[in-house]
């Protein structure tokens, strides 16, 4: 719980009774690697911080070769397939741990009920939310502006890290690039 304190923490203070409250409603999920815990037409139910792991959110096809991977969630970072949990309506891609994941969840119901009745709770909402859309507007930006190498060099500047945990094939497909223009690009640097 420490590490979501901490994240929170510098969104806003929160006072104890508020704190007390929040994490009443949080419930700790341990997701075993390359597990799908949301497809595609379900309605997401969770709004979820990472503890622990890597997340994929992925559009399916009947080729695995052909799925898009259009984001990543990482260790104290939310994750959802956030336009269908605030819709309530089905989601249109899936959600897969790339590494064994540990979330803290909280339902959709649940986070109505934070915004009801702590003080800080539309706030902290509003300020996550923020973060999200900035998150994907920085990377639709990335795909309209750079290239494919620019996109490459851009995200292991920002994410080291992603080269030991996350599949080539899906680095590839997150930067728009098939897997032979992939290994062209890591050729070249």
């Amino acid at each position: 719980m420490q590490q979501i304190k901490d994240y929170l923490d510098q969104l806003a203070t929160i006072s104890q009774p508020d704190w007390d409250f929040f994490t009443s409603k949080l419930q700790r999920q341990c997701i075993k690697k390359k597990t799908i815990f949301l497809k595609t037409n379900e309605i997401e139910n969770h709004i979820s911080f990472i503890e622990s792991g890597v997340v994929r959110l992925f559009i399916p096809k009947e080729n695995p070769d052909k799925e898009i991977t259009f984001g990543f969630s990482f260790k104290d970072q939310f994750v959802s397939a956030y336009d269908s949990f605030l819709t309530q309506t089905p989601s249109a891609y899936q959600l897969q741990a790339l590494t064994d994941t540990t979330l803290l969840s909280m339902t959709y119901s649940d986070l109505q009920e934070v915004y009801k009745n702590t003080q800080i709770g539309n706030l902290i909402g509003r300020l996550t939310a923020e973060r999200l859309f900035l998150l994907k507007s920085k990377r639709e930006q990335n795909l309209l502006n750079l290239t494919a190498e620019e996109r490459y060099l851009k995200l292991f500047k920002e994410r080291p890290e992603l080269l030991k945990v996350i599949p080539l094939k899906y680095i590839s497909s997150y930067i728009g690039v098939t897997a032979q223009a992939l290994s062209r690009i890591r050729k070249r640097l």
